[in-house]
């Protein structure tokens, strides 16, 4: 079984900065992609930054400069950097990996439980 566990966020003053984690345990073989995605209230899922395998980095335009993902492999885990927050990047957040469980098998999307953001004006 595998699990995605994210954590780090919390009340923000506008301006301040958050470093949220996420840790992947379980029977892993490999791990593919891993991005953060958000959801404010009222608003659907968005992606927020994105990491392939490789290293490649996507960012959405609202946190270009902003956020930095990075990600350790050997410890299947990943962390976005955010700085300079505002209230617009209030949300819960969400870590997001594609996970093989074998050689053979497939990669499958998993999702961590969420961690709450709340930028205070």
């Amino acid at each position: 079984q595998v699990q995605l566990v994210d954590s780090g966020g919390g009340l923000v003053q506008a301006g301040g900065s958050l470093r949220l984690s996420c840790a992947a345990s379980g029977s892993i073989f490999r791990i593919n992609a891993m991005a953060w995605y958000r959801q404010a209230p009222g608003k659907q899922r968005e992606l927020v930054a994105h990491m392939a395998n490789g290293g490649t980095t996507t960012y959405a335009d609202s946190v270009k400069g902003r956020f930095t993902i990075s990600r350790d492999n050997a410890k299947n885990t990943a962390s976005l950097q955010m700085n300079s927050l505002n209230s617009e990047d209030t949300g819960v957040y969400y870590c997001y990996a594609t996970i093989r469980l074998t050689y053979s098998s497939a990669f499958y999307p998993y999702w961590g439980q969420g961690t709450q953001v709340t930028v205070s004006s």
